[in-house]
């Protein structure tokens, strides 16, 4: 895992990346497509996108105070505004550690592992978009290298049937795409 703001910023930038450009092929027509996320529309997914580059960005700042999200559509190039935010954000001076409130908990979190669970965040989000869009391009095999142990890290047991389904077998010489979304619960 990257242990290290930079290291975890050039992450960030290149799960950016990749999301951006699985964004250009969202459509109007689309918003109703299904999503790899159980009973969410595109229109859903995007909106869950936008509130968490809203969230790791507010974080740049030292706390997020979680909020339940909206059910509203997103736009493109607010995503794209966001995601270009968020970058910005986390390219300055290395913040300090940042406290996540939420419930009436707060949890500290060091600031590398924050901006690693942005990227996995939006990488495995931006993979979501392609698959509803039609575009079927794999996460890239050093990008979703770097992230399976961000994944193992961050993903437990007690988040299966919430936040992520059930981790899917996946064989141990697959290559690390299909590894990371194995075990994120996707096909």
């Amino acid at each position: 895992m990257t242990r290290t703001v930079p290291g975890s910023v050039e992450l960030l930038d290149r799960a950016l990346g990749y999301t951006r450009a699985r964004l250009a092929g969202v459509r109007a027509e689309l918003l109703d497509a299904p999503t790899p996320c159980e009973a969410w529309t595109l229109a859903d997914l995007l909106a869950h996108l936008e509130d968490g580059l809203d969230a790791f960005a507010e974080a740049a700042g030292g706390a997020v105070e979680v909020l339940p999200g909206s059910a509203a559509g997103g736009r493109v190039a607010v995503l794209r505004e966001k995601a270009c935010a968020l970058l910005a954000a986390w390219s300055d001076p290395a913040p300090g550690d940042v406290v996540l409130e939420a419930g009436g908990a707060r949890v500290d979190l060091g600031t590398p592992t924050l901006v690693a669970t942005a990227a996995l965040e939006v990488t495995v989000h931006g993979w979501d978009v392609g698959q509803s869009t039609g575009e079927r391009t794999a996460i890239p095999a050093s990008l979703a290298q770097q992230l399976l142990p961000v994944a193992h890290r961050l993903v437990g047991a007690g988040d299966r049937g919430a936040r992520f389904a059930r981790a899917r077998p996946v064989p141990a010489m697959a290559p690390y795409d299909q590894r990371l979304l194995g075990f994120l619960g996707r096909t």
